[in-house]
């Protein structure tokens, strides 16, 4: 497996391993698929923000992603992250996740951030799990500020100092 920053010419791949997520799941409350342009932007505006995209590679197929970026709008957060990370069906338990996480946290603790955010799904029950294996903590539960397919869920907030 390979980790490296994400490069425009990966936006297809990404794009075929988050939309489905988005379209069928509640790992994340968007309900809006990503589009080439979508993702082209949010990897350029990460990059010029000092945060970058990471994708996980094998034998040159993209097999999951992760980025970061300020917690909150403001210069008080600046020091504060949350992330997103998606692993292609086929690599869930292979590890990918836990390298990427890895990388991720490694590249905002050489920018000085203080802390990693997750915001979770309180029906993702192995997202929760995942971060607590990599020393995420709960710190708080959020009831019913997601929505979607027609409910309304809880948003679970977890933490991990750097």
């Amino acid at each position: 497996m390979n980790l490296r920053p994400a490069k425009l010419s990966d936006v297809e791949q990404i794009m075929e391993i988050w939309n489905p997520y988005i379209k069928n799941s509640l790992v994340t409350f968007n309900s809006s698929e990503k589009t080439e342009e979508d993702i082209c932007d949010l990897i350029e505006v990460r990059r010029k923000k000092g945060h970058e995209f990471w994708i996980a590679s094998k034998n040159d197929k993209v097999i999951g992603f992760a980025s970061y970026d300020q917690l909150r709008a403001g210069v008080g957060y600046r020091y504060s992250m949350e992330h997103t990370i998606i692993v292609s069906a086929e690599a869930k338990g292979l590890g990918v996740g836990k390298k990427l996480m890895g990388i991720l946290c490694a590249h905002a603790k050489s920018r000085d951030i203080n802390s990693m955010w997750a915001g979770v799904s309180a029906l993702n029950v192995e997202a929760i799990k995942f971060h607590e294996a990599i020393d995420f903590k709960i710190v708080a539960r959020l009831p019913e500020v997601g929505y979607k397919f027609d409910s309304f869920i809880d948003l679970v907030l977890m933490k991990k100092n750097l």
